[in-house]
Protein backbone atom coordinates (compact mmCIF):
# COMPACT_ATOMS: atom_id res chain seq x y z
CA UNK A 1 0.00 0.00 0.00
CA UNK A 2 3.10 2.70 0.82
CA UNK A 3 3.37 2.59 -2.84
CA UNK A 4 0.63 4.87 -3.68
CA UNK A 5 -0.18 8.83 -3.08
CA UNK A 6 -1.38 8.96 0.15
CA UNK A 7 -3.93 11.88 -0.05
CA UNK A 8 -6.69 13.27 3.11
CA UNK A 9 -9.67 14.78 2.17
CA UNK A 10 -12.85 15.76 4.79
CA UNK A 11 -16.22 15.84 5.05
CA UNK A 12 -18.62 19.50 5.99
CA UNK A 13 -18.75 17.39 9.83
CA UNK A 14 -16.17 18.36 11.34
CA UNK A 15 -13.28 20.07 9.43
CA UNK A 16 -11.40 21.55 12.39
CA UNK A 17 -10.93 17.61 13.48
CA UNK A 18 -9.56 16.96 9.66
CA UNK A 19 -7.28 20.07 10.16
CA UNK A 20 -5.45 18.63 13.11
CA UNK A 21 -5.08 15.34 11.50
CA UNK A 22 -3.54 16.58 8.47
CA UNK A 23 -1.22 18.58 10.95
CA UNK A 24 -0.26 15.47 12.36
CA UNK A 25 0.49 13.26 9.67
CA UNK A 26 2.18 15.96 7.86
CA UNK A 27 -0.38 16.00 4.76
CA UNK A 28 -2.21 18.94 3.10
CA UNK A 29 -6.23 18.35 3.13
CA UNK A 30 -7.22 17.55 -0.47
CA UNK A 31 -9.10 20.16 -2.65
CA UNK A 32 -12.62 18.79 -2.65
CA UNK A 33 -15.97 21.17 -3.31
CA UNK A 34 -19.24 20.38 -1.83
CA UNK A 35 -21.47 22.39 -2.55
CA UNK A 36 -25.90 22.17 -2.34
CA UNK A 37 -28.55 22.26 -5.49
CA UNK A 38 -31.43 24.45 -4.65
CA UNK A 39 -33.62 21.68 -3.21
CA UNK A 40 -30.63 20.73 -0.79
CA UNK A 41 -29.04 18.35 -2.66
CA UNK A 42 -25.70 17.55 -2.21
CA UNK A 43 -23.02 17.59 -4.84
CA UNK A 44 -19.40 16.49 -4.26
CA UNK A 45 -16.39 17.14 -7.00
CA UNK A 46 -12.84 16.12 -6.57
CA UNK A 47 -10.67 19.01 -7.81
CA UNK A 48 -7.42 16.37 -8.04
CA UNK A 49 -6.33 13.18 -9.45
CA UNK A 50 -7.30 10.03 -7.79
CA UNK A 51 -6.57 7.31 -9.63
CA UNK A 52 -3.74 4.48 -8.05
CA UNK A 53 -3.84 6.90 -4.41
CA UNK A 54 -4.71 5.48 -1.22
CA UNK A 55 -7.22 7.78 -0.61
CA UNK A 56 -8.70 8.42 2.86
CA UNK A 57 -12.10 10.43 4.02
CA UNK A 58 -12.73 11.86 7.42
CA UNK A 59 -16.21 12.26 8.16
CA UNK A 60 -18.03 11.61 11.15
CA UNK A 61 -21.87 10.68 10.95
CA UNK A 62 -23.51 12.12 13.52
CA UNK A 63 -26.76 14.50 12.96
CA UNK A 64 -28.29 15.99 10.45
CA UNK A 65 -28.69 12.61 8.40
CA UNK A 66 -26.79 14.96 5.25
CA UNK A 67 -23.57 13.75 6.92
CA UNK A 68 -24.13 10.40 5.89
CA UNK A 69 -25.83 10.66 2.61
CA UNK A 70 -22.31 13.56 1.99
CA UNK A 71 -20.05 10.42 3.85
CA UNK A 72 -21.46 8.02 0.70
CA UNK A 73 -21.22 10.08 -2.16
CA UNK A 74 -17.99 10.70 -1.44
CA UNK A 75 -17.04 7.19 -1.30
CA UNK A 76 -18.59 6.71 -4.81
CA UNK A 77 -16.97 9.83 -6.07
CA UNK A 78 -13.54 8.51 -4.93
CA UNK A 79 -14.00 4.62 -6.17
CA UNK A 80 -15.30 6.41 -9.46
CA UNK A 81 -12.27 8.68 -9.76
CA UNK A 82 -9.97 5.30 -9.32
CA UNK A 83 -8.78 5.80 -6.72
CA UNK A 84 -6.54 2.24 -5.26
CA UNK A 85 -7.97 2.32 -1.31
CA UNK A 86 -10.56 4.24 -0.27
CA UNK A 87 -10.07 4.53 3.50
CA UNK A 88 -13.31 6.30 5.60
CA UNK A 89 -12.43 7.52 9.03
CA UNK A 90 -15.18 7.99 11.19
CA UNK A 91 -14.34 9.33 14.68
CA UNK A 92 -17.79 8.88 15.56
CA UNK A 93 -20.18 6.27 13.74
CA UNK A 94 -23.68 7.64 13.95
CA UNK A 95 -26.65 4.95 14.31
CA UNK A 96 -24.64 2.81 16.25
CA UNK A 97 -27.15 2.50 19.23
CA UNK A 98 -29.43 -0.12 17.56
CA UNK A 99 -26.96 -3.08 17.03
CA UNK A 100 -29.46 -5.90 17.23
CA UNK A 101 -33.23 -6.97 16.95
CA UNK A 102 -34.07 -6.66 20.43
CA UNK A 103 -37.88 -6.01 19.74
CA UNK A 104 -40.63 -6.95 16.64
CA UNK A 105 -39.99 -4.90 13.71
CA UNK A 106 -37.42 -3.05 13.95
CA UNK A 107 -34.66 -2.15 11.92
CA UNK A 108 -30.61 -2.90 12.96
CA UNK A 109 -29.67 0.83 11.73
CA UNK A 110 -25.68 -0.07 12.32
CA UNK A 111 -25.74 -2.63 9.96
CA UNK A 112 -27.33 -0.23 7.83
CA UNK A 113 -24.94 2.10 7.69
CA UNK A 114 -22.59 -0.64 7.37
CA UNK A 115 -24.04 -1.27 4.20
CA UNK A 116 -24.77 1.83 3.31
CA UNK A 117 -21.02 2.72 2.79
CA UNK A 118 -19.69 -0.66 1.72
CA UNK A 119 -21.58 -0.62 -1.30
CA UNK A 120 -20.76 3.27 -2.28
CA UNK A 121 -17.38 1.48 -2.20
CA UNK A 122 -15.21 1.86 1.19
CA UNK A 123 -12.27 -0.74 1.35
CA UNK A 124 -11.65 0.31 4.99
CA UNK A 125 -13.17 1.73 7.80
CA UNK A 126 -11.87 3.52 11.23
CA UNK A 127 -13.54 4.41 13.81
CA UNK A 128 -13.07 4.87 17.47
CA UNK A 129 -15.49 3.57 20.40
CA UNK A 130 -18.00 2.19 18.35
CA UNK A 131 -20.81 1.87 20.46
CA UNK A 132 -20.84 -2.04 20.40
CA UNK A 133 -17.56 -3.90 18.99
CA UNK A 134 -20.16 -6.33 17.17
CA UNK A 135 -20.50 -3.91 14.87
CA UNK A 136 -17.43 -4.06 13.50
CA UNK A 137 -18.80 -7.76 12.18
CA UNK A 138 -21.66 -6.35 9.97
CA UNK A 139 -19.19 -5.97 7.06
CA UNK A 140 -16.43 -7.93 5.46
CA UNK A 141 -14.09 -4.76 5.04
CA UNK A 142 -11.13 -4.60 8.03
CA UNK A 143 -12.87 -2.46 10.85
CA UNK A 144 -10.41 -0.45 12.93
CA UNK A 145 -12.33 0.40 16.02
CA UNK A 146 -9.88 2.40 18.19
CA UNK A 147 -10.06 3.19 21.95
CA UNK A 148 -11.17 6.19 23.20
CA UNK A 149 -8.97 6.02 25.92
CA UNK A 150 -5.81 6.32 23.93
CA UNK A 151 -7.00 9.78 23.62
CA UNK A 152 -8.41 10.66 27.15
CA UNK A 153 -6.19 8.40 29.40
CA UNK A 154 -2.94 10.92 30.01
CA UNK A 155 -5.17 13.68 30.28
CA UNK A 156 -7.53 11.98 33.06
CA UNK A 157 -4.15 10.26 34.83
CA UNK A 158 -2.83 13.79 35.36
CA UNK A 159 -5.70 15.28 36.65
CA UNK A 160 -6.73 12.48 38.88
CA UNK A 161 -2.76 12.21 40.03
CA UNK A 162 -3.16 15.46 41.38
CA UNK A 163 -6.83 14.37 43.25
CA UNK A 164 -5.14 10.98 44.72
CA UNK A 165 -2.46 13.22 46.78
CA UNK A 166 -5.37 13.60 49.89
CA UNK A 167 -8.21 10.98 49.28
CA UNK A 168 -9.55 8.24 47.50
CA UNK A 169 -10.78 8.05 43.89
CA UNK A 170 -12.86 5.57 42.51
CA UNK A 171 -14.57 5.00 38.99
CA UNK A 172 -18.53 5.19 38.58
CA UNK A 173 -19.90 3.44 36.28
CA UNK A 174 -23.09 4.30 35.44
CA UNK A 175 -24.37 1.36 33.82
CA UNK A 176 -24.14 -2.25 33.13
CA UNK A 177 -23.04 -1.43 29.63
CA UNK A 178 -20.40 0.64 30.33
CA UNK A 179 -18.94 -2.12 33.00
CA UNK A 180 -16.19 -3.33 31.22
CA UNK A 181 -15.21 0.60 29.50
CA UNK A 182 -15.18 1.88 33.53
CA UNK A 183 -13.34 -1.26 34.86
CA UNK A 184 -10.41 -0.51 31.84
CA UNK A 185 -9.89 3.18 32.87
CA UNK A 186 -10.33 1.97 36.92
CA UNK A 187 -7.27 -0.36 36.24
CA UNK A 188 -5.41 2.10 33.98
CA UNK A 189 -5.73 4.85 36.48
CA UNK A 190 -4.99 2.50 40.21
CA UNK A 191 -8.13 3.12 41.16
CA UNK A 192 -11.57 1.93 43.05
CA UNK A 193 -14.37 0.72 40.77
CA UNK A 194 -18.10 1.12 41.59
CA UNK A 195 -21.01 0.42 39.58
CA UNK A 196 -25.25 1.53 39.25
CA UNK A 197 -27.72 -0.78 37.92
CA UNK A 198 -29.90 1.45 35.64
CA UNK A 199 -33.54 0.12 34.25
CA UNK A 200 -34.63 2.34 31.03
CA UNK A 201 -37.70 3.19 30.43
CA UNK A 202 -38.32 4.82 27.20
CA UNK A 203 -35.86 5.88 24.90
CA UNK A 204 -33.72 8.80 26.72
CA UNK A 205 -35.03 7.84 29.84
CA UNK A 206 -33.48 6.36 32.56
CA UNK A 207 -33.61 5.21 36.42
CA UNK A 208 -31.08 4.54 38.64
CA UNK A 209 -31.85 1.01 40.92
CA UNK A 210 -28.94 -0.01 42.93
CA UNK A 211 -25.58 1.19 43.62
CA UNK A 212 -22.38 -1.38 44.50
CA UNK A 213 -19.58 0.34 45.72
CA UNK A 214 -18.47 3.16 47.91
CA UNK A 215 -18.53 6.69 47.05
CA UNK A 216 -18.27 8.52 50.30
CA UNK A 217 -15.59 11.08 50.62
CA UNK A 218 -14.07 10.04 47.48
CA UNK A 219 -13.08 11.76 43.99
CA UNK A 220 -15.51 9.88 41.23
CA UNK A 221 -15.05 9.72 37.82
CA UNK A 222 -17.59 8.75 35.30
CA UNK A 223 -16.58 7.19 32.21
CA UNK A 224 -19.14 6.83 29.04
CA UNK A 225 -18.26 6.14 25.29
CA UNK A 226 -20.80 8.86 24.56
CA UNK A 227 -22.84 11.70 26.43
CA UNK A 228 -26.30 12.07 24.12
CA UNK A 229 -28.86 13.78 26.76
CA UNK A 230 -26.94 13.51 29.87
CA UNK A 231 -29.73 11.69 31.32
CA UNK A 232 -27.87 8.58 32.42
CA UNK A 233 -24.89 10.88 33.48
CA UNK A 234 -26.71 13.58 35.45
CA UNK A 235 -28.22 10.89 37.08
CA UNK A 236 -25.24 9.02 38.04
CA UNK A 237 -23.34 12.01 39.14
CA UNK A 238 -26.83 13.01 41.77
CA UNK A 239 -26.44 9.79 43.17
CA UNK A 240 -22.66 9.93 43.85
CA UNK A 241 -23.07 13.54 45.24
CA UNK A 242 -25.80 12.17 47.44
CA UNK A 243 -23.91 9.14 48.94
CA UNK A 244 -20.71 11.43 49.57
CA UNK A 245 -18.82 12.02 46.57
CA UNK A 246 -16.07 14.79 47.34
CA UNK A 247 -16.14 15.93 43.52
CA UNK A 248 -17.65 13.96 39.87
CA UNK A 249 -15.50 14.47 37.09
CA UNK A 250 -17.10 12.81 33.70
CA UNK A 251 -15.33 11.83 30.42
CA UNK A 252 -16.78 10.16 27.62
CA UNK A 253 -15.31 10.04 23.82
CA UNK A 254 -18.38 11.13 22.24
CA UNK A 255 -19.92 14.69 22.87
CA UNK A 256 -23.19 14.52 21.58
CA UNK A 257 -25.16 16.70 23.42
CA UNK A 258 -28.39 17.22 22.68
CA UNK A 259 -31.16 17.87 24.11
CA UNK A 260 -30.69 19.65 27.59
CA UNK A 261 -27.13 18.34 27.96
CA UNK A 262 -25.59 21.28 28.72
CA UNK A 263 -27.90 22.69 31.46
CA UNK A 264 -27.24 18.85 32.84
CA UNK A 265 -23.89 18.87 32.68
CA UNK A 266 -23.26 22.37 34.17
CA UNK A 267 -25.02 21.76 37.34
CA UNK A 268 -23.47 21.61 40.32
CA UNK A 269 -23.39 17.80 41.08
CA UNK A 270 -20.63 17.68 38.10
CA UNK A 271 -17.33 19.41 38.62
CA UNK A 272 -15.43 18.60 35.42
CA UNK A 273 -16.27 17.75 31.95
CA UNK A 274 -13.65 16.13 29.69
CA UNK A 275 -14.76 15.10 26.33
CA UNK A 276 -12.84 14.48 23.12
CA UNK A 277 -13.53 16.05 19.43
CA UNK A 278 -14.83 13.27 17.50
CA UNK A 279 -17.85 15.10 17.07
CA UNK A 280 -17.35 18.98 16.43
CA UNK A 281 -18.77 20.95 19.08
CA UNK A 282 -19.71 24.43 18.17
CA UNK A 283 -19.29 27.54 20.39
CA UNK A 284 -22.74 27.59 22.04
CA UNK A 285 -22.38 23.99 23.29
CA UNK A 286 -19.20 25.05 24.90
CA UNK A 287 -19.56 25.34 29.02
CA UNK A 288 -16.99 26.41 31.86
CA UNK A 289 -16.50 22.97 32.93
CA UNK A 290 -15.93 21.56 29.63
CA UNK A 291 -12.40 20.51 28.82
CA UNK A 292 -12.20 19.30 24.69
CA UNK A 293 -9.20 16.93 24.48
CA UNK A 294 -8.66 16.52 20.42
CA UNK A 295 -8.22 12.80 18.88
CA UNK A 296 -6.22 13.73 16.01
CA UNK A 297 -2.86 12.54 17.05
CA UNK A 298 -4.09 9.06 17.09
CA UNK A 299 -5.98 9.17 14.07
CA UNK A 300 -3.09 11.02 12.22
CA UNK A 301 -0.70 8.12 13.44
CA UNK A 302 -3.37 5.56 12.59
CA UNK A 303 -3.70 6.38 9.42
CA UNK A 304 0.16 6.33 8.95
CA UNK A 305 0.28 2.82 9.80
CA UNK A 306 -2.28 2.38 7.66
CA UNK A 307 -0.80 3.87 4.30
CA UNK A 308 2.30 2.16 5.51
CA UNK A 309 1.01 -1.41 6.14
CA UNK A 310 2.16 -1.67 9.77
CA UNK A 311 0.19 -2.96 12.98
CA UNK A 312 -2.14 -0.78 14.49
CA UNK A 313 -3.07 -3.04 17.07
CA UNK A 314 0.20 -2.04 18.81
CA UNK A 315 -1.33 1.21 19.64
CA UNK A 316 -3.58 -0.75 21.87
CA UNK A 317 -0.92 -1.89 23.99
CA UNK A 318 -0.32 1.46 25.42
CA UNK A 319 -3.75 1.41 27.29
CA UNK A 320 -4.41 -2.60 27.67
Amino acid sequence: MGQYIQKLFSGTSNRELTAKIAEQANLPVGDLVIERFSDGEIWVKYNENLRGNDVYIVQSTNPPGDNIIELALLIDGAKRASAEKVNVVIPYFGYSRQDRKDQPRVPISAKVMMDIFTQAGADRIITMDLHSTQIQGFTSIPVDNLYGSLVLMDTLQTYFDKLKNDHKCVVLSPDIGSNKLSQAYAKKLKIGFALIDKRRSAHNQSEIAHLVGNLEDRHVLIIDDMIDTAGTIFNAATVAKEKGALSVTVAATHGVLSGESIKKLSHKNIDKVFLSDTIYIPENKKFEKLTIVSSATIFAETISRVHKGESVSQLFGEVT
